[in-house]
């Protein structure tokens, strides 16, 4: 297992992933594949039914002897012929002439880790589900929460908290929606043969790999060559993309729960500690461990990249490496799915911090809007001018912004002191952030209920 893993990986439900991950289950799905790719070609004529037929009752795990595969491995140094030789043991005369027939290890362990990739997706978009139904209802409570903007990791204008949150469904639901218009080209099945065109069976090769696929629910590709690696690599970069949201929402707690900020936290279980020696300690836990598996996980798809640039029709080092950073995509994806759920869940937003942060400089995040208002009387570009000059006189002479504005004597051209008042409230200037949060916590919703149909 590849993945960074903490008390959380061991605390958090992973909802049968690990199952899927596991050497038996990987086997499972091959033997699986053989008794499809068998039973497709005996109905198409390929094979007798009879070989077919009891093909399929030998590819079943519990009547294969996994010692002896094991030994077999050893001694002939090959990873899937010691499963079909102990196959080919198990079957009678005629069924065991048949087995793999036309086939190669690659269209095997390539179709059944796709295939393998398709069923623990299905668990990661019950994940999914669960954080957009989370990331809605914290948008929705906190719609009217009002907080500083920042960019350039200074104050900018007020937002609300909801407003935050929507921005992180909006970008989540594109990358999820990203990875489901991608499906049809990246769960494919490769069944042909040892160079892709179908050489040992013939003309008969893209219907017996058309029909594997109808049996399993995937689809095919248009040429199965070994060398087309370019599916696998979509499904890394989505899975990244998905990652990358949720990477984002968890620097942004991570940082903003630090005590200076302290807007807000991860919720916390009484008796969990946080240090061997500070006894006070009460870390992100579920933050950080998003943080380092999406950082490691962005690390993939450059060597993908490399090894799918390899030459001619196929090259072990090429599939080894795809074998290894696919299951490694699914074992990052899962450790970041399971701690955004849990961290979403139970987010503790601190309204009132939020909003002292917002007044901390005492109105200055208005000054944009107190300019728009003074640019319906005396135009934006000198409006810009006088609320710099104030802004500045602010900032450099430490007086409040509110003594500023009313002393200064353009200003009180244009604003009554009750006006000023008014206008560097910041819950007075958060643009539709508020309908926007809404909106998106709608749509949340709508996009959960869709994914778990």
């Amino acid at each position: 297992m590849r993945a960074l893993y903490d008390s959380k990986s061991k605390s958090i439900d992973d909802r049968g992933v690990k199952d899927l991950l596991t050497e038996k289950y990987k086997i499972s799905t091959w033997l699986m594949l053989e008794k499809e790719l068998a039973l497709s070609q005996g109905d198409l004529g390929l094979i007798p039914k009879e070989a077919a037929e009891n093909i399929a009752l030998n590819c079943d795990i519990e009547k294969i002897d996994l010692e002896e595969v094991y030994r077999i491995k050893e001694k002939i140094g090959h990873g899937f012929m010691p499963l079909l030789k102990v196959l080919v043991k198990n079957c009678n005369e005629v069924g065991g002439k048949y087995v793999h027939y036309g086939c190669t290890t690659q269209n095997i362990q390539q179709t059944g880790q796709l295939y393998i990739v398709k069923e623990v997706t299905k668990v990661f978009k019950s994940f999914l589900a669960d954080i957009l139904k989370n990331l809605s209802r914290i948008a929705m409570e906190n719609k009217d929460t009002v907080m500083p903007g920042r960019t350039h990791g200074r104050h900018a204008t007020p937002i609300t908290y909801g407003y935050k949150v929507s921005v992180w469904i909006s970008e989540l639901i594109n990358n999820i929606e990203r990875l489901e218009e991608s499906e049809k080209r990246i769960y494919q099945v490769m069944m042909g043969g040892a160079v892709g065109c179908y050489s040992a069976v013939g003309e008969i090769g893209p219907s017996i790999q058309k029909l594997v696929a109808q049996r399993i629910g995937m689809g095919y590709m248009n040429v199965p060559s070994r060398n087309i690696c370019t599916h696998k690599l979509e499904y890394i970069m989505n899975m990244q993309l998905i990652c990358n949201v949720l990477h984002k929402m968890a620097e942004e707690i991570y940082y903003t729960g630090i005590e200076e900020f302290g807007e807000v936290y991860e919720a916390f279980k009484a008796g969990t500690v946080g240090s061997s020696t500070m006894p006070h300690k009460i870390n992100p836990k579920n933050a950080k461990g998003i943080i380092a598996n999406s950082q490691k996980l962005y690390t993939l798809a450059q060597v993908g990249l490399n090894s799918s640039a390899r030459m001619f029709e196929g090259d072990s080092s090429q599939y080894m490496l795809f074998d290894s950073i696919l299951d490694e995509t699914m074992e990052l994806v899962l450790e970041v799915l399971m701690r955004a759920e849990e961290l979403t869940k139970g987010l503790v937003v601190k309204k009132d911090r939020l909003y002292n942060n917002v007044i901390l400089n005492g109105g200055l995040d208005n000054a944009e809007y107190i300019m728009m208002k003074m640019a319906e009387k005396i135009g934006r570009d000198a409006g810009h001018e006088l609320m710099y000059e104030c802004s500045m006189e602010t900032e450099i002479n430490g007086k409040s912004f509110f003594d500023v504005l009313c002393e200064n004597e353009k200003v009180k051209k244009i604003f009554t002191v009750d006006e000023i008042k008014e206008l560097i409230d910041p819950r007075n200037y958060v643009g539709i952030g508020s309908a926007l949060a809404e909106d998106m916590a709608n749509l949340a919703i709508k996009k959960a209920d869709e994914m778990m149909k």
